[in-house]
Parts: C-alpha cells; sequence; structure tokens
C-alpha cells in the first residue's frame, strides 16, 4: 500500500476528517482542494436550501414547458402572469438564502450557493457580490475564483478574467471545466489575450488545442467536450485537416448513439471534401441517414458536386502534405492513432504538462460563444452546472 493510500485510511480515521483529507492530498500532489465538513450545522442547512433551490429551478422550467404547450393551443396564461408566479416562487428562496447568511455569514460556501443562484435569474452585479465574499472568506476555493472570472468576461476587465481563471485552474488542475472557461474567455477576447500574453494570433490557436487537449485528458469520455475540441479546428486558417481529422476520429469513438455518430460522419465529410478527398467524404454522407440531417447532408453533397465538377485529375501538394491517406475504416500505418486503456483513441502530439501552471491557452470553437455560456460552479461541485430558464422569461416584470 503507498503513502499516499496509507494517509489517505488514516485520514478518513481522523477526528476531523475534511481537513486531514486536504492536507494529505496538499502535501503528496501539491493541490489544494477544499473539502467541505458535511457534519457541520450550516453544512447540513446548505444542502438542505439547495435542494429547495433545485426544486423552485424544476417547478418553474415545467411552468414555462406548460404554459408553451398551453399558449400553444390558445390557453396559455400571459406572460405577466406567469413572470409573477415566477418571481413569487425564486423569492421564498432568496428569503431563505439571505435567513441563512443572516445566521452564517462567514460560511464562503453559503455565499458561493447564493451568488449561484442569483446568476442564474439574471442578477449578475449581486452575484458578482456573493462571489467575492466567498472569496474573501475562502482564497482556495476555486469555484470562486471561476465564477468571478466569469463575471469579468461580461463586465470586464478582462485581465481580471484571465488572470481568475488561471487561479482556478491552478487550485484544482483536475477539473476540465475550469480550462475550458478560461479558453472560451481567451478565444472570445483574442486580441485581448494577444495583448495580455503578448502572444500572436497564430500563437493563441496553437496553444487553444493544447488546453482543449489537457481538457479532454482529464476528461475522456466527454463526447461533448471531444466535440467541441474537434470543432475548434473551423475557427484555424488554413485548416489543420489531419489534425482535425483525428480529432473527429476520437469523438467518433466515444459517441453514445447513431445520431452523435452521423453527426460526426457529417464532420469528416466536411473536411475530407475541404481536403479534396471526394470519394471518402461521399461514403460518410452515404452514412448519414437520420432526418435531423438532412439539410446539412443535401448541402454537403450539392458542394461535393461541384467541387468535383471543378476538380483536377489530382490532388493538389498542398492538400496531400496536409492530409495523410486515410481509408474509409482505418487510418494509414504513419498516422496510427494510439489507443488508450479506456479505448479511447489518444490525442496526436499531446502536449507535455508540466507541474507548474500553465501558461494563457483558448478553445477556438467555430463560432464564439457568448460569455453566458460559460460555466458556473456550484458550492457542492466544481463541476458546471446549468439552467433551463431563460434570462428574459425571469427579468420581465
Amino acid at each position: 500500500m503507498n503513502q499516499l493510500l496509507i494517509g489517505l485510511v488514516s485520514a478518513l480515521v481522523a477526528t476531523n476528517q475534511p481537513q486531514a483529507v486536504s492536507n494529505l492530498l496538499e502535501q503528496h500532489l501539491g493541490v489544494t482542494v477544499s473539502i467541505p465538513d458535511t457534519n457541520s450545522p450550516e453544512e447540513k442547512e446548505l444542502q438542505q436550501l439547495m435542494m429547495e433551490d433545485d426544486d423552485a429551478t424544476a417547478e418553474v422550467d415545467k411552468w414555462i414547458r406548460d404554459n408553451d404547450a398551453f399558449t400553444a393551443q390558445g390557453a396559455g396564461e400571459s406572460k405577466a402572469e406567469l413572470n409573477k408566479r415566477i418571481h413569487a416562487r425564486f423569492d421564498s428562496v432568496r428569503k431563505d438564502y439571505e435567513n441563512f447568511l443572516l445566521r452564517y455569514p462567514n460560511f464562503a460556501r453559503g455565499h458561493l450557493a447564493y451568488g449561484s443562484f442569483l446568476n442564474d435569474l439574471g442578477d449578475e452585479e449581486t452575484a458578482m457580490k456573493q462571489y467575492e465574499i466567498a472569496r474573501q472568506l475562502d482564497p482556495k476555493n476555486p469555484a470562486a475564483w471561476n465564477n468571478l472570472a466569469g463575471y469579468f468576461c461580461e463586465n470586464g476587465p478582462l485581465t481580471n478574467a484571465f488572470i481568475y481563471f488561471a487561479k482556478a485552474s491552478e487550485l484544482n488542475p483536475a477539473e476540465p471545466v475550469y480550462y475550458e472557461n478560461w479558453a472560451t474567455a481567451v478565444y472570445l477576447y483574442r486580441k485581448d489575450a494577444e495583448a495580455f500574453y503578448g502572444i500572436t494570433e497564430p500563437q493563441v490557436f496553437d496553444k487553444s488545442l493544447e488546453l482543449y487537449r489537457k481538457a479532454v485528458k482529464l476528461d475522456p469520455d466527454n463526447y461533448p467536450l471531444a466535440t467541441e475540441y474537434a470543432q475548434s479546428y473551423y475557427g484555424i486558417k488554413p485548416l489543420r485537416t489531419n489534425d482535425a481529422l483525428v480529432a473527429w476520429t476520437n469523438a467518433l469513438n466515444i459517441a453514445h448513439n447513431e445520431v452523435e455518430r452521423e453527426g460526426v460522419y457529417i464532420h469528416l465529410a466536411r473536411i475530407k471534401l475541404a481536403a479534396g478527398f471526394y470519394d471518402e467524404a461521399r461514403v460518410h454522407l452515404a452514412a448519414v441517414t437520420n432526418d435531423v440531417y438532412t439539410d446539412l447532408k443535401t448541402r454537403l453533397e450539392r458542394n461535393l458536386a461541384e467541387r468535383e465538377k471543378n476538380a483536377t485529375n489530382s490532388i493538389s501538394a498542398t492538400a496531400t502534405n496536409q492530409v495523410s491517406a486515410i481509408s474509409t475504416n482505418e487510418m494509414s500505418t504513419t498516422n496510427a492513432i494510439l489507443i488508450l486503456t479506456n479505448q479511447v483513441p489518444a490525442l496526436t502530439n499531446p502536449p507535455v504538462f508540466s507541474t507548474n501552471m500553465v501558461s494563457a491557452l483558448t478553445n477556438v470553437p467555430p463560432t464564439p460563444p457568448k460569455p453566458f455560456a460559460l460555466k458556473a460552479s456550484s458550492a457542492t461541485s466544481n463541476f458546471a452546472t446549468g439552467t433551463t430558464l431563460t434570462n428574459t422569461t425571469i427579468s420581465e416584470k
């Protein structure tokens, strides 16, 4: 049994388990982790409060869906009446949070949870104040830094956003969401990132891919993440065709169902069409049968016909250098993909990750995401949490 495992066993039988585990991880791994004490009265109350928060969100979401259905049949209530109900429902949760924080004003996780609640309602300014209180009370909590960085992305200063995302990632380097958010911010504000980090736009793209690979490495079975990484190549000119094909092949291997697999076929066809591999593009398109992709498939088939009509008898040297020969079912020996233990193909040219903080990196999706797409962290988890509510619905009065 190694020393870390022995230490964990000892920590679990200690009187103060959360602090013992946190200290042990910091000692052996150099990672500072804030572990909540689930037996404390404030933590128990917070868990109940957050359940109330979730229940209210689910209930209001159902009201919205039901009213949309009734409205389509001419029987829904007015938007003003619906909003009145929604505000009343959330006001009760807001009051409970405020009463909770009156009793536990120094409980950082309570402020963080309340901030996430307010942010979901569109009250970003008040949410930011709660995040800042949480950060000051517990500077080692990465979620507070991450959520504040998201606020700065929308409201400035951007330098704070870059620094705070870096701090969140430094505090918890095992959380892919923080790298993803940091990446989105750098891409959204490429010129600012170039000036802040002293790099050129091509270097931003290079580093963006490196960061995405790190996120994928941390969460290799995450299909949405894999597809986002693959789509990032669309933002780079000239297109890095071979690497893009490898990325989409990785996504194909972890697709959950036929709809997702056919979506990857669409992208593979698009990449190979751009590279001049018309026969292979046609094979991919032939495998797409789901109606959801009909328009995309038709458009690509039309483009394919036009490209073939105008194509010469040989593939240009540029395309040949960009893409190695790839058969329908397997890649050539020179471009073979390594297979990880979990059967997920390894990424090409994986970066070398040092124990120090990585330099500024970015995610480069084909279309710039909006700042509100950044993922906030709840008080109980460093993972992203979302809501199906729209700010328009709950902010109108």
